[in-house]
């Protein structure tokens, strides 16, 4: 799994017959054409644009001639495949590794992360200081049995390496069929030398929240775990926000801890619930400077309700907006460790033919104006989670939220 903070554009963005590939050099050219407009102008395709005029299409067809006129091999010449090659290599040199070009099969993952069930081991992946990274393992599947843990980086699975692949290139080389086994080498931090997992992928459900009532000398206090903000995140929020208000609940802990992210208007409903109606959730500036604003839209059911927030290293995206809003409208306490800092908004496009586009359209900001991407956000009570906690199953991050909110609550 890889971080998905999206909006989705449901327009097919190439015509059905631009898919219709033969061996025809200009056919492929209009094929490549068609995506260039897609991506920038989304159906508004015009050949005197600045974009096309820049563009030297004539160096792409001499080289496509040369290949079909001297390559030794000619039943290696793909035009499909090739399409796809210079399509991602056009995605490659805008250096963003969270925008990606997914054929087929990628993006039927794609839209299996966004679902929540997939085949796979359960790990959460990201970039940090350019190299593939551990987000978490999430609760209960093969990753988190194994021992990955957060902050360890990918150096090689199944003994390739990783440094020059995208995330979702080794997203997709880690899942596969129930039952068979990858193995990750990974370099952690504390050890001298790189240490192997060998993994059973298993069926991965990966839950949207859970919730409990925890008993304490002050009353109920609500524990609220929201795991990522899936496309079903929200009705299931509502269905536990209705049975706390049902219960005498003195407070809520609201756990964001190794949420990757997700749908961003999930995460925009959520922050509804505990802000008051029209306060300001995020703002977003897109590649012409233009700021956007999003806000609450209420039930601000909880906007009375004291509140504490659990964050750490696995806290990102979507799940850092919902952190970023409550900071500053609430000024709640944040409890954990730093947050991951991906501060950027992508947009799919389906691209036809079971082919899609996911491209970072713009930056966001917390209400104060305060950029996350790269950044994080820091907590006001710094609480670590060791290895021996860790093994020993102990929740320090827990303990000390429970503390602070009783304090609240007195």
């Amino acid at each position: 799994m890889c971080f998905f903070d999206y909006c989705f554009e449901n327009k097919n963005m190439l015509s059905s017959n631009c898919m219709k590939m033969n061996s025809n050099i200009i056919t492929l050219l209009l094929i490549l054409i068609s995506f260039l407009g897609g991506f920038y102008y989304h159906d508004n395709f015009s050949r005197e644009n600045s974009l096309n005029e820049s563009i030297d299409y004539s160096y792409l067809e001499k080289v496509l001639k040369h290949i079909k006129t001297n390559f030794v091999n000619q039943d290696n010449v793909d035009i499909q495949k090739m399409t796809e090659g210079a399509i991602s290599g056009m995605v490659n040199s805008l250096d963003d590794p969270y925008t990606e070009y997914f054929d087929l099969e990628g993006t039927k993952d794609l839209q299996e992360s966004i679902s929540g069930t997939f085949e796979g081991i359960g790990l959460q992946l990201g970039f940090k200081n350019e190299r593939i990274t551990a987000i978490s393992p999430i609760k209960g599947t093969p990753a988190e049995r194994s021992g990955i843990k957060p902050k360890d980086v990918i150096l090689f699975v199944d003994g390739k390496e990783t440094s020059s692949l995208s995330l979702n290139e080794v997203v997709n080389m880690i899942r596969g069929e129930k039952g068979t086994k990858v193995t990750l080498t990974v370099a952690r931090e504390g050890l001298s030398t790189t240490k192997d997992f060998e993994i059973i992928r298993d069926i991965i459900n990966v839950p949207a929240l859970e919730w409990e009532t925890i008993e304490t000398s002050s009353g109920k206090i609500a524990h609220l775990t929201i795991y990522q903000f899936s496309d079903t995140v929200y009705q299931d929020f509502k269905e536990a926000a209705n049975e706390i208000l049902k219960n005498d609940i003195k407070g809520i802990i609201l756990d964001l801890r190794s949420n990757p992210g997700g749908l961003v208007n999930q995460a925009i409903n959520i922050a509804g619930w505990f802000l008051e109606k029209g306060q300001m959730v995020l703002f977003e500036e897109d590649k012409d400077g233009i700021k956007k604003e999003f806000n609450s839209n209420g039930p601000s059911n909880f906007s009375s309700y004291p509140t504490v927030v659990l964050i750490d290293e696995g806290s990102a995206s979507a799940s850092e907006i919902l952190a970023g809003a409550l900071k500053d409208n609430r000024d709640l306490l944040m409890i954990g460790q730093k947050s991951y800092g991906k501060g950027t908004v992508q947009k799919i496009i389906d691209l036809g033919q079971g082919t899609s586009l996911k491209v970072t359209i713009a930056k966001w900001f917390t209400p104060q104006g305060n950029i996350i991407d790269g950044e994080g956000i820091n907590p006001d009570i710094l609480v670590e989670i060791t290895l021996e906690d860790y093994e020993q199953e102990k929740d320090p991050q827990l303990k000390k939220a429970l503390e602070e909110i009783e304090k609240i609550i007195k």
